[in-house]
């Protein structure tokens, strides 16, 4: 499924209906460039599942927890990874275990020691707004992909 979303606000409306589609241990990918809108549908989420703290990249600290709502909620980003070992070294293996949703930035950069995917997410700038692809990798993914695709508005810009 792809969608076209016009602004900053599309997205946190997005990460917002993605919230309730969520389920502990769910893994989820985002790529995209700097810039393209991956720590913006994360505030989403979170504001979805009534977070309503700060809620910061976590490219210095590489992960933010988050105890709210009916979920854990972990939010990497491995930005500063200049090799994958840094994964390893960080020892965050412990936080993939814990039934906790997980939302990866730069999943890429953690090379072959990340747990595997469920969702991977792709948002990337299209006409003056943001391209979002979703890719389900397991069933998991297919759930809340599914779950995620009936909350949307039959107007939604969606491609399957």
């Amino acid at each position: 499924m792809t969608l076209n979303l016009p602004d900053e606000a599309a997205t946190l409306a997005l990460g917002a209906r993605l919230a309730p589609a969520l389920a502990p241990g769910l893994v989820i990918y985002l790529d995209g460039d700097l810039g393209s809108g991956k720590t913006t549908l994360v505030r989403g989420v979170l504001r979805g599942l009534g977070y309503v703290g700060n809620v910061k990249s976590p490219t210095y600290t590489l992960v933010e927890l988050y105890a709210i709502s009916r979920l854990n909620l972990h939010h990497f980003d491995f930005y500063r990874f200049s090799q994958p070992e840094e994964y390893l070294d960080a020892g965050l293996d412990e936080y993939f275990q814990s039934g906790a949703v997980c939302l990866v930035e730069w999943p890429d950069k953690a090379g072959g020691y990340l747990v595997p995917a469920d969702l991977r997410i792709s948002l990337e700038m299209a006409d003056g707004g943001r391209r979002i692809g979703f890719e389900p990798i397991t069933e998991a993914g297919r759930a809340c992909l599914s779950t995620l695709r009936a909350s949307l508005p039959d107007s939604a810009a969606a491609t399957s």
